[in-house]
């Protein structure tokens, strides 16, 4: 009762604020602190058994928003969800990951591992309170075959014991060959690129050597023209000058026939 008003309560504060994280921060989210990571972890690990009952789980996350606004954090359901979602994400990730190195790669791995520890103990603990109901019912209906029923239920612990611990270590498994084939993926990747980088880094350079010779014909063929033109121009010049000078020399022979006429 006492979550179902907090459901009530949560909707009614969603409804009233109006306005989701996308409206309040614009085209892109703030990014979580720390602190808000933490307290979204203490709320959603309070409210774990909930979310284990029920199938449908919006109001629960409208709920988990309305804790986080009562908090001082503006969070919108699905950001929240989404957060949990990319947080339960990593830590599944980090399962094949040295134990010194996980406090620096994700802070949170012990809030997580915690939540699912305790979610572990109550299904156990309903397993097992589950078996010691069928147990006393047939015991109930066969007081002789307590002793049968006690080796039957030793046996079938020990095959769910070996299945679990059978599918833990496929599933180790399958996670290793998956990180190991994403690895390869990377490095083929990777190499790929590369290659790719250092050929087009040669059309480049051979793009680059094309043109530079191409200038520096161009600039030789300049260079010819010009000092072919500074030739004809000197030879211009020496005739242009080997004209006056006959011309010269012919008005100074008129003007001493002229003289010489004269006296």
């Amino acid at each position: 009762m006492e979550d179902f008003c907090d459901l009530r309560r949560a909707v009614r504060l969603h409804r009233i604020a109006g306005v989701n994280a996308d409206q309040a921060a614009g085209d892109r989210f703030p990014p979580w602190s720390v602190l808000e990571t933490k307290e979204l972890l203490a709320i959603r690990a309070a409210l774990d058994k909930n979310f284990s009952e029920m199938k449908q789980n919006r109001m629960l996350w409208i709920s988990v928003a309305g804790k986080m606004k009562a908090k001082g954090f503006n969070r919108s359901d699905e950001q929240c969800k989404c957060k949990w979602k990319n947080l339960v994400t990593r830590y599944k990730g980090c399962e094949t990951m040295d134990p010194k190195a996980l406090k620096h790669q994700f802070p949170f791995y012990d809030d997580l591992h915690t939540i699912f520890t305790a979610r572990m103990q109550k299904n156990w603990w309903v397993e097992a309170e589950n078996r010691s109901g069928v147990l006393k019912r047939k015991a109930n209906e066969d007081p002789n075959g307590d002793r049968e029923l006690e080796n039957e239920e030793k046996t079938k612990t020990k095959n769910v014991t070996k299945k679990r611990k059978w599918k833990r270590d496929n599933d180790l498994e399958e996670h290793e060959r998956n990180l190991e084939e994403i690895l390869k993926g990377f490095l083929k990747r990777e190499m790929e690129m590369e290659r790719e980088w250092r050929e087009a880094f040669r059309v480049r350079e051979e793009e680059r050597r094309l043109k530079e010779e191409e200038w520096r014909m161009k600039m030789e063929g300049i260079e010819r023209e010009k000092m072919t033109m500074e030739i004809l121009w000197r030879e211009n010049e020496e005739k242009r000058r080997e004209r006056e000078e006959a011309r010269a020399q012919k008005t100074d022979a008129l003007i001493s026939a002229l003289l010489t006429n004269l006296t």
